[in-house]
């Protein structure tokens, strides 16, 4: 099986299947000697400490860095129009710009649920013993928040998985309103969330991360997790325990690829069917910041 969309390929909102551009079959070949040779993964475990993506991430966050901004805008043909673009003195800065607000429309009916972020978006059933499989890895909610308590209570819940690339937009918001917990800062390791990695690591137990519990308006309590991914050096989460509104900017993160985890209690959500059935057929569906993803959960069954 060759390059990550042979793995997990992509599928927009309208039905249209992407096909991989020939430069990401050469980032899989290199992340494929990282993870399935035996000189690979001992350098790994190196390249995988938070102090690695750390160090990259200061780097990163400096002018020195100015210089990688103009080529990867055109080798990922980035829109500079949809971004506000001024004041930009690093990588970081570029890759943490603010969207203008008219290129993303966040959806305010209350019973929609919104995508937090640009991503692309499987969604999942969490069984009854609390264990789901992604890609083969297999995960019980325990893994991935270390609190067996607050996992109990989303069993026969859901579990929506957004990916991020390098060259999506990397601030989140919250889907709804509410009042959320504190931030739980769980320290691990950083593998890349390519699916290359999942075939020999449990990412989303393993990669460091940070989540808080979200009592919402209209889907009842939820849980968000942020979890970082090889070179990021930082999830940056912008508030501690207070109320919240829809649309309103959570956090961002550095630079990287990345991933936002939901959980969703049991008949809280019904999700839309196209997401549903791309999901059952190995795609991941491409999703917007704000955009329509779901409804609050009504009498009609539903089953992933």
């Amino acid at each position: 099986m060759q390059g990550v969309y042979n793995i997990m390929p992509l599928i927009d909102r309208n039905g249209k299947i992407y096909n991989p551009p020939e430069k990401l079959f050469s980032q899989d070949n290199a992340l494929k000697i990282l993870y399935d040779t035996f000189i690979g993964r001992c350098f790994l475990k190196i390249l995988t400490m938070p102090f690695i993506s750390e160090t990259a991430g200061k780097f990163m966050s400096s002018p020195l860095s100015e210089p990688l901004i103009k080529p990867f805008v055109r080798k990922n043909n980035i829109n500079l129009s949809e971004y506000y673009v001024d004041d930009i003195n690093s990588y970081n800065d570029f890759f943490t710009r603010k969207i203008r607000p008219s290129a993303r429309k966040i959806d305010m009916t209350p019973e929609s649920l919104i995508s937090p972020c640009d991503s692309k978006l499987s969604v999942y059933d969490i069984n009854s013993d609390s264990v789901f499989k992604i890609k083969g890895s297999s995960y019980s909610i325990y893994d991935m928040i270390k609190n067996d308590s607050l996992a109990r209570r989303f069993e026969g819940g859901k579990c929506l998985i957004f990916r991020l690339e390098v060259t999506d937009y990397h601030r989140y918001c919250y889907f709804d309103s509410g009042i959320k917990s504190n931030n739980v800062h769980i320290r691990g390791v950083l593998h890349t969330v390519n699916p290359i990695a999942f075939r020999r690591y449990n990412v989303y137990k393993q990669n460091s991360r940070e989540y808080t519990l979200l009592h919402t308006k209209n889907f009842g309590d939820a849980v968000q997790i942020e979890v970082g991914a090889m070179m990021v050096g930082k999830i940056q989460n912008h508030h501690g325990k207070c109320r919240f509104s829809r649309g309103q900017e959570k956090g961002m993160f550095l630079f990287g690829g990345s991933t936002i985890v939901l959980l969703f209690q049991k008949d809280k959500i019904l999700i839309d069917e196209d997401i549903v059935h791309n999901t059952h057929q190995g795609f991941e569906t491409i999703v917007k910041y704000g955009e329509k993803i779901g409804i609050k959960y009504t009498n009609v069954k539903q089953k992933i």
